[in-house]
């Protein structure tokens, strides 16, 4: 199975633990739902003051590309004020309404405070959402205090989501296979991606 896997990273600060999160995430992904090839990183640190500026930007509009394209999209970025970074929702205001409505999008925020956790559901699942992905459950909360056990985290979030991916990019093959699309397909999670597969493999046989 096969699929172009990339990280957009929120955080304005260029090497950030945002980004570390977020490709170590990916890779857990990638080995777990037997993705072929490695991350892209689109990192929004180097294209912030060109995000807010008027007029095309080369780099911002490859950047663009780059995520509309993706078939697994891992989201990170860090908590500003109990939600994710203005960075990251100029960045995707920028996007077509849509425009990943071929992807599986997987959130993750890296946050100091507990009381922020329910933020990935709430305000950034949402946003992917609306853009048209398929959105696995859970979205990954990240306490800061907790990285430096990150892989072991990783493991147990990877086996929850990656099967719901892998799941989604089967669907997405069956339905060019067939030359027919998959009603709703946008937005589903989880169940309802198992399920709508299981409907479309029923279909071609």
């Amino acid at each position: 199975m096969s699929g172009e896997l990339v990280v957009l990273v929120g955080n304005p600060r260029s090497g950030s633990r945002t980004r570390a999160a977020g490709v170590a995430a990916a890779e857990a992904v990638r080995e777990r739902a037997g993705l072929g090839g490695g991350a892209e990183v689109v990192d929004l640190a180097g294209l912030g003051p060109r995000l807010l500026a008027p007029g095309a930007h080369a780099d911002v509009e490859v950047a663009l590309e780059l995520v509309a394209g993706a078939s697994v999209l891992v989201v990170a970025s860090p908590t500003y004020k109990g939600t994710y970074t203005g960075l990251l929702k100029s960045f995707l205001d920028r996007l077509p309404p849509g425009a990943l409505s071929a992807a599986v999008a997987l959130p993750l925020l890296v946050m100091g405070d507990p009381r922020h956790a329910l933020a990935v559901e709430a305000h950034l699942r949402p946003l992917l959402v609306e853009l048209g992905a398929v959105v696995p459950t859970p979205g990954l909360a990240l306490l800061e205090s907790d990285l430096p056990r990150l892989p072991e985290i990783l493991a147990v979030w990877a086996a929850r989501v990656a099967p719901q991916a892998a799941a989604f990019l089967r669907q997405s093959a069956l339905q060019a296979a067939l030359g027919e699309p998959v009603p709703q397909a946008a937005g589903l999670a989880g169940a309802d991606v198992v399920d709508a597969v299981s409907v479309i493999e029923g279909s071609a046989r």
